[in-house]
């Protein structure tokens, strides 16, 4: 379903019990809720928790920022490399603020946040502008923006920036969705399972026929390079949010594969360091991404953590 979410339609997934402790589902760079494996959003489900999946703007079926243009992701990078100030087409606030207009939009005044990589920066800076509504966080293989924390190396560098095969798109639909052309599909797919297969676990690449399915499906659903460029423009433009921070007293769990490639260990650990209170649970073999083994641990920390905690108080932000 689609709902307008502060100012602008984003599509919504919404599943379990409707009484249950609300858990929103935020996930990472130009990818759209799908990407929430359908079992982990079940297990969820059975611990009795209304879990809550959207596509962020610019990403699968909502709004669509075409009008802002494509950046000049180049320029940009060159300018956050030298500690220059980025200037993006929408920010990370913005960005957060769909999430908070969502749980606006269903009648929820508090929810526990579950964000992956740019979903879980979309978290952090949820909680630290409304505290309130939120009941705690779950950070998955995410980052505070802190200075100094090693990158990815070369490899992946080029991988992420390499430009993927010309793809003719379908004239949108009713709904407004961008699909390729089906005979564009399968080269595609293949490119998207080379770079998914570089980032993510040494499990995942083991099913590279189950790999290629999810991506078919999902791509087949909706294509949006350019809205991937512009939150990606997006992240450069987030700066360091370790200092703010600080300031959290919520309930937060961080967790991290020790095989990540694009976001190293590190990331998770400076993380963690940052909030008072945080855990962290590091998992061995896991990179870039959800490989099965990790969806029930993962789905039981965040039951954990969303049934135990109560509303959020004012008292979420240090003042």
């Amino acid at each position: 379903m689609r709902v307008i979410a502060n100012g602008i339609p984003i599509e919504v997934d919404d599943q379990g019990p409707p009484g249950g402790p609300p858990v929103l589902l935020l996930m990472g760079l130009g990818m759209q809720l799908v990407a929430w494996p359908e079992p982990f959003v079940a297990m969820l489900a059975r611990q009795g928790l209304r879990v809550i999946r959207i596509d962020n703007r610019d990403a699968g079926l909502s709004a669509d920022f075409a009008a802002h243009g494509l950046p000049n992701l180049a320029w940009l990078g060159l300018r956050h490399s030298l500690r220059l100030p980025v200037r993006s087409p929408y920010t990370l606030h913005d960005m957060a603020d769909d999430a908070l207009g969502v749980l606006d939009a269903l009648g929820l005044p508090a929810a526990h946040l579950v964000g992956a990589s740019m979903g879980g920066m979309i978290a952090q800076v949820a909680a630290l502008r409304a505290p309130q509504r939120v009941r705690g966080l779950t950070l998955v293989m995410s980052t505070p923006g802190a200075r100094g924390l090693p990158g990815p190396s070369g490899r992946v560098r080029a991988a992420m920036l390499a430009r993927p095969p010309a793809v003719r798109r379908l004239p949108p639909d009713a709904a407004g969705a961008h699909r390729p052309d089906p005979r564009d599909l399968p080269a595609l797919v293949t490119h998207l399972a080379s770079l998914l297969t570089l980032l993510g676990s040494a499990e995942t690449a083991r099913d590279a026929e189950g790999l290629r399915q999810r991506i078919g499906a999902a791509a087949a659903r909706a294509w949006r390079p350019e809205g991937t460029a512009r939150q990606l423009a997006a992240i450069m433009a987030g700066g360091d949010r370790t200092p703010a921070l600080s300031g959290l007293r919520l309930p937060v769990t961080v967790v991290h594969g020790l095989a990540d490639p694009l976001l190293p260990p590190a990331h998770g650990r400076a993380l963690a360091a940052a909030i008072p209170g945080a855990r962290l649970h590091e998992i061995e073999g896991m990179g870039h991404d959800l490989p099965p083994s990790v969806w029930q641990p993962l789905a039981d920390r965040v039951a954990e953590q969303a049934l135990a905690a109560g509303p959020a108080s004012p008292t979420g932000l240090k003042r």
